[in-house]
């Protein structure tokens, strides 16, 4: 599914989505196990952490030693060509976990065996109070959230909406 396509659904849906349960439960098909930040953290420089979300978000903020893959020009021959081991423990994120999920199950259809998806993306990153840098690797507190509509569901740090 498109971003774009999915953006509208999202906008259109989510004043009546109570919680980040409830949007990830109606978007998600949870083919990839969930991550939870809390474990991500304790493990975070043991995996390879890839961001599933556009350049300019990417820009504004990210997790540390992540690789940013992007979503709407993602191609898998940029990972596979790479020559990673299939039992990589790979982590996906992006703004919430919907992109990230799409991501992930390409790679997963790729043979890699060892693919979740970070539960809430990088807003629940930075909602628990975790630090994320900018593009010159340096600590911000501004987060790219696509938009004012998925900005609701950061409640942590400066929002940005475009770059």
């Amino acid at each position: 599914m498109k971003i774009t396509y999915l953006f509208l659904i999202i906008s259109y849906f989510s004043s009546a989505q109570n919680s980040l349960d409830e949007l990830l439960r109606l978007y998600n098909n949870e083919s990839i196990p969930y991550i939870s930040v809390s474990t991500l953290k304790t493990i975070q420089d043991t995996v390879l952490v890839l961001d599933a979300r556009e350049k300019k978000e990417y820009q504004v903020s990210h997790l540390k030693k992540a690789i940013h893959v992007g979503y709407d020009h993602f191609k898998i021959n940029s990972i596979t060509q790479q020559h990673i081991p299939k039992d990589a423990y790979i982590v996906v994120y992006c703004s919430i976990g919907i992109r990230s999920e799409d991501i992930s199950e390409q790679l997963k259809k790729a043979g890699y065996t060892n693919v979740y998806n970070l539960y809430g993306g990088i807003f629940e990153w930075k909602n628990k109070g975790l630090p994320i840098l900018n593009s010159k690797e340096k600590l911000t507190d501004e987060v790219h959230t696509y938009s004012e509509e998925w900005g609701k569901w950061l409640s942590n740090g400066k929002k940005i909406y475009s770059n």
